[in-house]
């Protein structure tokens, strides 16, 4: 009799990657990815350079408010998403892609999965989210997942140690959705 794998209810699958939560474990990993410059750089609070106990800590401190899962191909984790919920009911999402894993599409297949377990697992309404002007990669992302631009805005980058120019998108759930 062959056992089958019983799937963390946490997780949610999509054709290649897995969605799972974080562990301490993964610290070192995140480091490594996330800190790269041209990965960091692109984010608004990811610092550069960005060391394994930054990302302990990190791990250490998310907020109930804060829904965050791994991005997994195979055992292997390339990146991170997740979503932080809002007092009025809708969240923010945001995503990250290792550099040797970027061009494969898998931060538009983890962030569509994201998007919908969003609508249908956690019930929300409006999704909001946004990239620096000058993340071109990001801004397809967002594009295909039917986002509509509705502000600009400046946030401050970490890694790069100054203010920058920011466009913001909105999402709403589909009514077909469950």
């Amino acid at each position: 009799m062959k056992l089958l794998r019983r799937r963390d209810p946490d997780t949610i699958a999509t054709r290649r990657l897995e969605l799972r939560p974080l562990a301490a474990k993964h610290a070192r990993r995140i480091a490594l990815l996330a800190g790269d410059f041209d990965v960091a750089r692109m984010t608004a609070r990811i610092p550069h350079p960005y060391t394994t106990a930054e990302a302990q800590a990190w791990l250490e401190t998310l907020e109930p408010s804060e829904v965050v899962r791994g991005i997994f191909r195979g055992r292997t984790l390339i990146g991170a998403c997740g979503y932080t919920l809002a007092a009025n009911g809708s969240a923010e999402i945001g995503y990250w892609i290792g550099k040797p894993y970027w061009g494969r599409g898998y931060a538009t297949e983890a962030a569509t999965a994201l998007v919908a377990h969003a609508f249908n697992g956690a019930g929300l309404a409006r999704l909001t989210c946004g990239h620096l002007v000058d993340n071109t990669a990001s801004a397809r992302v967002i594009a295909k997942l039917g986002f509509r631009r509705f502000g600009f805005d400046r946030v401050w980058c970490e890694a790069r140690g100054m203010w920058m120019p920011a466009l913001r998108y909105e999402l709403m759930k589909p009514a077909d959705a469950g």
